[in-house]
Formats: structure tokens, C-alpha cells, sequence
């Protein structure tokens, strides 16, 4: 995918943010930036934050220093709720669906008050999207595979009709050709819809290929970033996070 072009006002500004859990820093000086219509990673071992940044966006936990701003509104100390109702929707890890409501409801549990008329455009979207997730409309979400789940959560956060949708390690736990079908619909709704896309991810070689520009986070610090070209070509990155992980 080629590098997208900087222009204007970033979408998603984060800047010197610090994140604790009780008196332990979780982020530490952390300054991010999203584009409009960019797919843009986040990409470090386990532990290393990614996910605290995540929900840190989505004000849960809120920064305790630094700033999150979302087309020029600062939303640092925003409820989470009122944030989801700017159009920033959440595919959280572990995917968090409803298991005992069928594919169907999530949708609608994902889809709000706002966008119900659009309701049955949007879910035959999802559902040529993720055409399994057609076949399995009825089933209960606790019954789907770990695949079909992770379809549901993204086919969730998309039914808000999102300016900015976070993917938070959609592929953990996921067989390699379930993934790739997942990556590859992330690819098209940016390519086709514009949508803009922040992802965390411990896969990097998908995530980097996938990527306009990504950043590699270590211990709570952002510590390098570039185009998603340059990181896969980047020594450092390669032996940290690529050998022997191309998936």
C-alpha cells in the first residue's frame, strides 16, 4: 500500500499523553498522530501499552497528563460515551461481543439511536463484508468461532458509522487464513470508503503491510515510526518483531 499524503489537521492528535494505573505509569510522553483516511499501526510486545493507549483515546482510563484531540476538539476528559458519540468506535481485544444475543442484535446494539435508519444498508454492508456473519445472522455470538467473533466486533464498531475506527489486536488467537480474510476487509473499507483506521497489533508484518505509517511502542514510549514500508525494511524492527513472524 503506498504512503498516504499528509495534508491538513490531523483527525487523531495525541500528545504527550501519560496514563497510570494507580501510581504505575502505563504511558510515558506518548504523542501519536491519525490522518484522514490513513490505516495507521501501533505495533510493540506485550505489555509494551498499545492497548492502554487504546482505551486511553476512548477515556478509560482518561490521561492523567497530555492532551487526546479528535478533529480539533480536545476530548482528554470527555466519558467515554459522549467520545463514541463523535464517531470514534472501538473493536476492542478479546472482541467483547454480546454471547448470548444472535449476530443480529450485536449489530444493532452497535448501530445507536442516531443511525437507525440507515440500519438496513449498513448491515447488508457488513454482511458482503463478512459474508459468514450472514449465514450465521440468527446464531447466538457466544456459538461463533473465534473468527466469526472477531468479524462481529469490527462489524459492530462499523454499524456506528465511524469517522475513526480503533482495532485493538484483531488478530489475537486467530488461525492465519482467518486473519488475512480480516486484514483484507480493513484494506477495502479504507480503500473503498475512506474509513480511517487506528491499529494495534502484535502481528507487525501483517499490521506494517497493511499500514500507511505505524509506530513502535516499547515500556509505555513511542520510539520510532515511519511509513509501514520503512519499518518492514527497518533492521531493528525486523529482528524485534518480524523474524520468523510473517503470518
Amino acid at each position: 500500500m503506498g504512503d498516504a499524503v499528509m495534508t491538513g489537521q490531523p483527525l487523531l492528535q495525541v500528545n504527550g499523553v501519560e496514563t497510570y494505573y494507580g501510581n504505575i505509569r502505563a504511558l510515558a510522553g506518548i504523542d501519536v498522530a491519525v490522518n484522514k483516511g490513513e490505516i495507521v499501526s501501533l505495533i510493540g510486545a506485550n505489555g509494551a501499552g498499545k492497548s492502554t493507549l487504546m482505551m486511553t483515546i476512548c477515556g478509560s482510563p482518561q490521561a492523567r497528563k497530555g492532551s487526546v484531540v479528535f478533529e480539533g476538539r480536545e476530548i482528554t476528559r470527555m466519558p467515554t460515551h459522549e467520545i463514541a458519540r463523535l464517531r470514534i468506535a472501538q473493536s476492542p481485544e478479546g472482541r467483547r461481543i454480546f454471547p448470548r444475543m444472535t449476530v443480529m442484535e450485536n449489530l444493532q446494539m452497535g448501530a445507536g439511536l442516531d443511525n437507525l435508519k440507515y440500519f438496513a444498508e449498513d448491515v447488508e454492508k457488513i454482511f458482503t463484508l463478512f459474508p459468514r456473519l450472514k449465514e450465521r445472522h440468527a446464531q447466538r455470538g457466544g456459538t461463533l468461532s473465534g473468527g466469526e467473533q472477531q468479524m462481529l466486533s469490527i462489524g459492530r464498531a462499523l454499524m456506528a458509522r465511524p469517522k475513526l475506527l480503533l482495532l485493538d489486536e484483531p488478530s489475537l488467537g486467530l488461525a492465519p487464513l482467518i486473519v488475512k480474510g480480516i486484514f483484507e476487509a480493513i484494506r477495502k473499507l479504507n480503500e473503498l470508503e475512506g474509513l480511517t483506521v487506528f491499529l494495534v497489533e502484535q502481528n507487525a508484518f501483517a499490521a506494517l503491510r497493511l499500514s500507511h505509517r505505524a509506530y513502535v511502542m516499547v515500556n509505555g514510549k513511542v520510539t520510532m515510526s515511519g511509513s509501514g514500508k520503512e519499518l518492514l525494511a527497518n533492521p531493528e524492527v525486523r529482528a524485534a518483531y518480524l523474524e520468523g513472524g510473517r503470518h
